[in-house]
């Protein structure tokens, strides 16, 4: 039966050629949010484990949260992934100052990463779902514009976003909104200091650092793999105060960077809080988990941003006699980048209204995107 299984999927994947579907090997499921480097083009695969390809390419790297990276000289419509590990329990003990790690490159991030005027093509992705049922999806196509690839607190604090970065909105592909309730639909509310700052991995390193300061503070950091020149540490931190922490990193000790980092922040442990709508409704809202993801790829000697994303589930509202429990996510890839100036974009979103209420600026790229059939369901839905 496994062989009947494995035998589909490779001919599933070799019947779309424009296509690569990314599998673990051990078991030939599909494997999410894996990264393709194609020459200057970086694409992710859908919840499906797939991503637009064309069959001409060649040279290209493959790597996924897990698994190990892997190489390929010709085009192959099925790239099958092997995992790192089994299971964490199985690993031998190898400890990890994780606090010495983030504390270095926390002090260092301005020279390890690109820190000048960039401008990148993304694909932005947002979706949310209320007791399992999509009911909200956007996926656009945008340039963001960065002055130094990191946040600055000082411009933050003053609100002064446009100095740290902008965003032009070049196409909606799709939008689709189920609810309208101001309590249990999705929407975007005004950029605020901490939502400007989760776009860049230095203010999430801040928010770790807080966190292993603290006295009451334990953490331990397990040696996962290593060779030679990255890697893999499993890292936990549990505070005297707010959510537990735990995830994966892969370091490089030769450039001394954090490549990728998909940490889980589990806060179902934290008081009901009461909250009122922007229309006046009172209702109260249980804190669920949220993982947080950012890789990093080499290109020119320098570490550019290829992966944002923050997921969250089982978020608990209740209103009335009304019990919803919501996940959702929102993710953006930098697709390609290059080098800028200090001046920033022509067209740029105002930060003060919902981004989609923003006009897109009409600008046809190369095809990034592939919905995933329970993404093709929901928009198909009238």
């Amino acid at each position: 039966m496994k062989r009947i299984f494995i035998l589909l999927t490779i001919m599933s994947a070799l019947l779309h050629a424009q296509k690569i579907q990314v599998v673990d090997a051990e078991n030939s499921q599909p494997i999410a949010n894996a990264r393709i480097i194609l020459g200057d083009r970086v694409v992710y695969t859908n919840d499906d484990g797939f991503a637009p390809a064309e069959s001409t390419e060649k040279n290209f790297e493959v790597s996924a949260t897990g698994f190990r990276k892997q190489n390929f000289t010709a085009f192959t419509a099925l790239v099958q992934l092997k995992p790192i590990f089994k299971d964490i329990e199985e690993v031998k003990i190898v400890n990890v100052d994780i606090k010495k790690i983030f504390e270095d490159v926390s002090k260092n991030y301005h020279k390890r990463y690109f820190s000048g005027p960039s401008v990148y093509d993304i694909t932005l992705k947002q979706r949310a779902f209320d007791n399992d049922q999509m009911h909200f999806m956007v996926i656009a196509e945008a340039k963001l514009w960065s002055k130094s690839n990191m946040y600055n607190f000082k411009d933050g604090f003053r609100k002064d976003y446009d100095n740290i970065l902008q965003i032009q909105l070049n196409t909606i592909k799709y939008l689709k909104n189920k609810k309208k309730d101001s309590i249990f639909s999705q929407k975007t509310n005004e950029f605020t200091h901490e939502s400007i700052g989760n776009f860049f991995f230095n203010f999430e390193i801040y928010r770790v650092l807080m966190s292993l300061r603290a006295k009451t503070t334990k953490f331990s950091g397990n040696l996962i793999s290593d060779d030679g020149e990255e890697q893999v540490i499993h890292c936990k931190i549990k505070s005297g105060f707010g959510p537990e922490i735990s995830g994966i990193i892969r370091y490089n000790t030769i450039d001394k960077v954090i490549t990728s980092y998909e940490f889980n922040y589990v806060q179902d442990h934290i008081p009901t809080q009461k909250k009122l709508s922007a229309d006046g409704k009172e209702f109260s809202k249980k804190l669920g988990n949220a993982t947080v993801k950012y890789e990093f790829y080499k290109k020119d000697g320098a570490y550019f941003p290829s992966l944002n994303s923050m997921s969250t589930d089982h978020f608990v509202y209740f209103y009335k006699d009304q019990v919803h429990t919501k996940k959702g996510n929102m993710e953006i890839v930098y697709n390609n980048v290059s080098k800028s100036d200090n001046k920033g974009l022509e067209s740029k979103v105002d930060f003060n209204k919902n981004i989609w209420e923003n006009i897109p600026v009409k600008e046809d790229k190369e095809a990034t995107i592939l919905l995933s059939k329970e993404e093709q369901e929901f928009i198909s839905q009238k």
